[in-house]
């Protein structure tokens, strides 16, 4: 039930912020949608994870996934480098505040019930995508923090450097993901 919720939140999302970001002329909301794209493919793959069993799927799974965290990562890395080089100065976005306070809130409380739904079913994937599903949060709140403080201060630059701080996030949790959770997997399944 969780993965449903947070792949039609993040369907929806996709639509909405592809408009607000349009209307804004924004990058940290075109990236927000991207991570919204991320999140509907790590649903999807946990879905497809839980409708089976076996190491090999569980292995496949978190793969995925960190293929996920790092395509996040290296889209904001260079979407936010070059909106600071460019200097890109986006539309101020009342809708976009709006939207982004709203899923964060969603976000957080999606991750955390899959943190707890993994760690009582000993799913190391649903406690994995719980995490993927938490930077999709924390993303919200940094392009949140970023348009308001475009909007309140004129600092254009805010977002793409809110935006860069999840990319240290993203890439801890693919490191992790490639080192510790498979080994970690490989011993709970043995």
């Amino acid at each position: 039930m969780l993965e449903w919720m947070t792949l039609a939140w993040n369907i929806v999302g996709v639509v909405v912020l592809a408009i607000l970001a349009l209307t804004a002329s924004s990058v940290a909301l075109a990236g927000f949608g991207l991570d919204s794209l991320i999140e509907i493919g790590a649903s999807v793959v946990v879905l497809w994870e839980l409708s089976g069993t076996g190491e090999h799927r569980q292995r496949v799974a978190l793969r995925l996934i960190g293929v996920a965290f790092i395509a996040l990562a290296l889209y904001l890395l260079v979407a936010s480098t070059i909106a600071l080089i460019g200097q890109h100065r986006a539309g101020q976005s009342s809708a976009g505040i709006a939207w982004t306070a709203v899923t964060a809130a969603v976000m957080f409380a999606l991750a955390g019930g899959k943190a707890r739904t993994g760690r009582a079913l000993g799913n190391p994937v649903l406690s994995t995508e719980g995490k993927v599903t938490f930077i999709d949060g924390l993303l919200a709140v940094a392009v949140l923090v970023g348009l308001a403080l475009n909007l309140a201060f004129g600092w254009w630059w805010a977002d793409p450097v809110a935006a860069l701080i999840i990319v240290f996030y993203a890439i801890r949790e693919a490191i992790h993901i490639a080192r510790g959770s498979a080994s970690d997997l490989g011993g709970r399944l043995r």
